[in-house]
């Protein structure tokens, strides 16, 4: 009986523990989530709207003033506008693609459209994948800030917005891991 009893209070012991790790666990990922930061797989099950708001967020985070989602079927190739800290105007094109697809020039090219459209002074492409060669080069070639899936990722983590821009036009991934996105997604 007292073997019993030890047992009892041991397994008790256990699961209470077991219990309040799961609940510290999830109360950290809430407030993760609050504080605007998501996993790259929770980015990509995102819809286009909800993408777009989770980079307004982030633009907001990094001391963004003036910030607006304007995206939308006639939205003059701007999904999100607003200022920068130091209070530069800005025009943020959004894409939310599946790894496997990579961001064509045509649409970098749309951006600098834009970019002259809303008179903004930096133009910033944020993508969920990464770029073509062409449009990456097209994209540093004319100022335009390439926000690929790497650094998406940098910048979901606490990397301000222009932290970014000195390291526009590198690390699309290492040469290994270039090769294995190939081998996974052909």
């Amino acid at each position: 009986m007292l073997l019993g009893g030890a047992g009892a209070g041991g397994w008790w012991l256990w699961r209470t523990d077991r219990l309040l790790r799961g609940g510290d666990g999830k109360w950290r990922r809430e407030e993760a989530v609050r504080a605007g930061h998501r996993t790259l797989a929770e980015v990509d099950a995102m819809t286009g709207t909800e993408f777009e708001d989770f980079v307004v967020g982030l633009c907001r985070r990094d001391g963004c003033t003036d910030v607006r989602r304007v995206g939308g079927s006639h939205d003059d190739g701007a999904d999100v506008l607003g200022r920068l800290p130091d209070g530069r105007s800005m025009v943020i094109q959004c894409k939310r693609y599946t790894p496997r697809n990579k961001i064509p020039s045509r649409e970098v090219r749309d951006l600098l459209g834009a970019k002259t459209h809303f008179k903004a002074d930096v133009a910033v492409f944020v993508a969920t994948t990464y770029f073509t060669a062409p449009a990456e080069r097209f994209a540093t070639h004319n100022g335009i800030v390439a926000v690929h899936r790497d650094h998406l990722g940098l910048w979901n983590s606490g990397a301000s917005l222009p932290s970014l821009t000195a390291v526009n036009g590198a690390g699309q991934g290492t040469r290994l891991h270039r090769q294995r996105r190939r081998e996974t997604y052909g």
